[in-house]
């Protein structure tokens, strides 16, 4: 059985100011979207890995990595893997661009 890739328009690149996350809604799923100082776009699930959950809209970029503020644990963007000592990983989903239309694919 194949699974179906649907791309959905997130909004433009203005919409998403540097280093500070938006949420938005895509399909059935709730982004975290974040666009670094280099202009890189990254879209991961608004979920934190930690066993209490929580959103990662509101933490902090640095480079490419997201501060999770409630648990102090360190998110790859590009990855979605959270750095050591911590365990875990979020649903990451590719992002492009389509002239300024920032899509995102899950």
């Amino acid at each position: 059985m194949n699974k179906t890739t649907q791309t959905y328009p997130i909004g433009s690149v203005q919409d998403f100011l540097l280093q500070i996350g938006r949420v938005v809604i895509a399909g059935n799923v709730e982004l975290a979207v974040f666009r670094t100082s280099d202009g890189a776009i990254y879209a991961l699930e608004n979920r934190s890995p930690h066993p209490k959950g929580g959103p990662l809209a509101e933490g902090i970029v640095s480079g490419h990595f997201l501060y999770d503020p409630l648990y102090d644990w360190k998110i790859d963007l590009r990855t979605g893997e959270v750095q050591a000592p911590d365990q875990g990983i979020v649903m990451t989903y590719p992002v492009s661009l389509v002239g300024d239309i920032v899509t995102v694919s899950l």
